[in-house]
């Protein structure tokens, strides 16, 4: 069982800054972050979990059942992360590609602490055997006493790139010579930028890319010594009462500082007839996956090609709905999605087929979810994309970009396009 106890914060903004720092004492660390955007479908400000109970950790085989019986048994609030490489449970399927991070393909952990923001109201939902610390916590937290600069490294990162624009441009084609056949219509390619032997104190990097991005999904997770820093502007999946939804993003054009411009720049994208067939097809292949859990005829497209302004980039979301059982099994309703069309392609399987054959890496987290179960099965899950994603023990780094190949692709621009994505990781890291 767990115990509450809420209070009101004048400023909510030193507050979150202060609990994530709180944070770092624990080995298990999940920090979701809306950065104040709000919509409809917005659940909380931030929502961060700490010091678990228990756990779940493995590789693919079997996963999503291991998954769905430790949720059950639980049968409490959970959080972690389904990586890409989950597919291999879904379908037949493999992942033979370099993997220089060895994150687990599945973790969740029970946290025996949760604050959740909301306006100016902070709510903890502690554990009883931990609920005597609740109003300690909170008087450790606003009194902010931690380091105040905890500063970055001075070490400049070595970034490489695990393939060149010449090999870049090849795997294009041999993705075209494909659409071209008949055999898919699209297909999210991938490429890894990546680091070895990197000290890095990754608070203040998730900090500074959180500072440069205020996406609506950003996320720090550490989990022993494994860290994502995200900022994701992609949701997965929702699930509140019956109610799913997914919002998949496809299309993407920069941001100018000159108002004119920028507008333009948005302008041009909500009319791009490429971006916009991306996005269809990616929604037509959401509206399949919902299909094979919702209630019959309760599939329904709420927004289409809708283009949102984010501080590095525009991007083009459309909102996909529908109505589930009331006893429909939560992780059931995520397995019959999984992986997310936004980072495969239509046909999904063949899509993830050629991404296997011609991608260099291992995606595991990134393309993956990050996100939580409620103890009524409800859940929430972003899409990890624009994320930094390290192994203090190897000392491994990375983060990756890719972007939909279509019939209508060029070569060039797609790779401009990825470069567009890593300029805030890239920026990020190079302040180190």
């Amino acid at each position: 069982m767990r115990q509450r106890l809420l209070h009101t914060v004048d400023d909510i903004g030193a507050f979150k800054r202060s609990v994530l720092r709180w944070a770092q004492r624990f080995d298990e660390i999940v920090w979701l972050d809306s950065n104040s955007h709000q919509n409809s479908y917005t659940s909380f400000e931030a929502l961060l979990a700490v010091d678990g109970l228990t756990a779940i950790s493995t590789d693919h085989h079997n996963a999503f059942e291991d998954l769905k019986a430790y949720q059950s048994q639980v049968n409490d609030w959970i959080f972690g992360y389904l990586s890409y490489d989950l597919k291999n449970d879904v379908e037949a399927l493999e992942s033979q590609n370099f993997d220089g991070l060895e994150f687990p393909e599945l973790y969740f952990f029970q946290p025996k602490k949760i604050i959740q923001i909301q306006g100016s109201q902070v709510e903890f939902l502690y554990l009883d055997m931990v609920a005597d610390e609740m109003q300690s916590d909170f008087e450790s937290i606003s009194q902010n006493d931690f380091e105040e600069d905890i500063g970055f490294q001075h070490e400049q990162p070595s970034i490489k790139m695990r393939i060149f624009k010449d090999e870049y441009f090849n795997k294009v084609s041999l993705i075209l010579d494909h659409i071209h056949q008949g055999d898919i219509y699209e297909v999210n390619f991938c490429q890894e930028f990546y680091c070895e032997g990197f000290d890095m104190n990754p608070l203040p990097v998730y900090e500074r890319l959180n500072a440069i991005s205020r996406p609506p999904f950003a996320t720090f997770m550490k989990l022993f010594g494994n860290y994502v820093l995200c900022a994701s502007p992609e949701r997965f999946l929702r699930k509140v009462g019956t109610k799913i939804v997914s919002q998949p993003i496809k299309g993407t054009a920069a941001r100018s500082l000159d108002p004119k411009k920028d507008a333009e720049l948005k302008r041009h994208l909500e009319k791009d007839q490429k971006e916009r067939s991306e996005n269809v097809m990616i929604v037509d292949l959401v509206r399949n996956d919902l299909s094979k859990t919702a209630l019959k005829g309760s599939v329904q497209v709420e927004e289409l090609c809708k283009v949102y302004s984010f501080a590095q980039v525009h991007q083009m979301i459309s909102t996909v709905c529908c109505e589930v059982k009331k006893d429909e099994n939560p992780v059931d309703i995520i397995k019959n999605c999984f992986p997310m069309g936004s980072m495969t392609g239509a046909p999904k399987v063949s899509a993830m087929q050629i991404i296997e054959d011609l991608e260099s890496f291992k995606r595991g987290v990134y393309s993956g979810a990050v996100g939580y179960f409620t103890p009524k099965g409800d859940f929430d899950f972003n899409v990890v994309i624009r994320s930094i994603l390290y192994n203090s023990s190897k000392k491994y780094l990375s983060y990756a970009v890719g972007s939909a190949i279509t019939a209508m692709s060029n070569p060039e621009k797609e790779y401009l396009e990825c470069l567009l994505k890593a300029k805030a990781m890239r920026q990020v890291l190079e302040e180190v």
